[in-house]
């Protein structure tokens, strides 16, 4: 029952991928093999096993998302040099990947390029003023100048826990209409996400807390 189910989420989540590829008008278009090949090593990327994830999508030259996946688990792997030309790969594919850019900055950075770092970070937060993981990144590089750069991280942390809180409604909001509509699953994984980005002390906290014990006791 249990492999059933998992090929069933498999087919459901390749079919969304290519919906989303096709609105999004990208030009290459992976066959079925392709997208299974990367459903499968996110899956070990996951498990945390990431030179095998690196390993399974080793033949991969065209499929962006995959190419980002084996230059994260590269660089996580440690393999920096190969993560290096994995990355730059997807970003010639797709130059607005904020994943693949703000992982070539880590890289950068880890590398002691940490000018470089900085453009890259600023070329993502130039696209997107409030991305939460490029805010916290730019915070630890402008801490890293020491005191002259605390000043800048106290700011960029402040912006960045602000978007938490607007990812956090999102993710109420989303919960919400899951659940509404019979996907008490989805609704708990999305409290769970809004929880994770939450502090301790935030008063979200127990508003998500409520909502996950109502959604348990009244789902079968």
């Amino acid at each position: 029952m249990k492999n059933k189910a998992s090929v069933f989420l498999s087919h459901v989540f390749l079919a969304s991928l290519l919906g989303l590829m096709a609105v999004a008008c990208i030009p290459y278009a992976p066959d079925d093999g392709t997208l299974l090949l990367y459903t499968r090593s996110l899956d070990v990327y996951r498990e945390g096993r990431f030179a095998d994830a690196a390993k399974m999508l080793a033949g991969e030259k065209n499929f962006a998302p995959a190419l980002v996946l084996r230059g994260k688990a590269e660089y996580l792997s440690g393999d920096l040099d190969a993560a290096d030309r994995s990355l730059k790969r997807a970003l010639a594919l797709n130059p607005h990947n904020a994943e693949a850019s703000l992982f070539l900055a880590r890289l950068r950075r880890d590398t002691g390029k940490a000018d470089e770092a900085r453009r890259i970070t600023e070329k993502i937060l130039g696209d997107n003023p409030m991305d939460i993981r490029a805010l916290r990144f730019a915070a630890e590089l402008a801490r890293e100048k020491g005191a002259s750069g605390e000043a800048a991280s106290a700011v960029l942390l402040d912006r960045a826990a602000e978007a938490s809180v607007e990812t956090v409604l999102v993710f109420l909001d989303r919960a919400r209409l899951r659940w509404i509509g019979g996907n008490s699953a989805g609704a708990l994984e999305d409290l769970g996400r809004a929880q994770a980005l939450l502090s301790d002390d935030s008063p979200l906290v127990k508003a998500v807390e409520k909502l996950k014990s109502v959604i348990c006791e009244v789902s079968p």
